[in-house]
């Protein structure tokens, strides 16, 4: 008898939102998805400790300050993992650039091109790959900039669906269609040359991975 999953792989592309690589070997998706809290959580495994303590090494061997440190580790083993997670999914797997960068678009383009530069020095290219960025107004510049250079991005953390999707489709960006982690809508400054919002209320909820991981450094 077909199973649920696979009558739904039928009919549509199946994304895991997990960072358990036992969960994506045993349900076979043909994407998966992270954020920082998954990879945390993943994190916390014991068997996991290797790619943790390789991740630490790496930070501490770059030097700098310790929240220096805390970003190129978070990072370093976000891609980890990712690396990990294309080895058992077929199409894709995205990685989310750090929350806290959602309001500066230079800052996220940078980002961006330092993930994908750490998986390709790692044999992972780019097609493989997207990009997690939150979808403010500066995240949508930095996606738009991001896709002309041929690396793919996904939006995400948007919760006034209707008011993004003439930006983003018209930026021919990949959209997903469930908010997350977000109190309020997401700043669009100027929509057609009118404002949409004129304040700011936060936008996103504090990642919980630099407290956490500041613990190993």
């Amino acid at each position: 008898m077909t199973s649920k999953l696979d009558q739904l792989k039928s009919m549509t592309v199946v994304v895991a939102d997990t960072g358990d690589m036992r969960m994506v070997e045993a349900f076979k998706p043909q994407d998966c998805t992270t954020n920082p809290t998954l990879i945390l959580r993943a994190a916390e495994q014991p068997d996991c400790a290797p790619v943790v303590d390789e991740a630490v090494a790496f930070a501490k061997a770059k030097g700098g300050s310790l929240e220096s440190q805390v970003g190129i580790a978070a990072d370093r083993l976000a891609v980890s993992f990712g690396i990990q997670l294309a080895g058992l999914v077929p199409g894709r797997v995205s990685t989310e650039v750090d929350a806290d960068l959602s309001f500066d678009t230079l800052r996220t383009v940078a980002k961006a091109r330092a993930i994908i530069a750490d998986y390709a020095a790692r044999g992972v290219g780019k097609e493989r790959i997207l990009i997690k960025i939150a979808s403010t107004w500066e995240g949508i510049k930095a996606a738009e900039i991001l896709q002309k250079e041929g690396i793919d991005t996904n939006l995400t953390l948007r919760r006034a669906y209707s008011r993004l999707v003439q930006e983003v489709d018209r930026a021919g960006l990949h959209r997903r269609n469930r908010p997350r982690r977000a109190l309020g809508a997401c700043d669009f400054h100027l929509l057609q040359g009118t404002w949409l919002q004129d304040h700011r209320d936060g936008g996103i909820l504090p990642q919980p991975r630099r407290d956490r991981a500041a613990g190993r450094l």
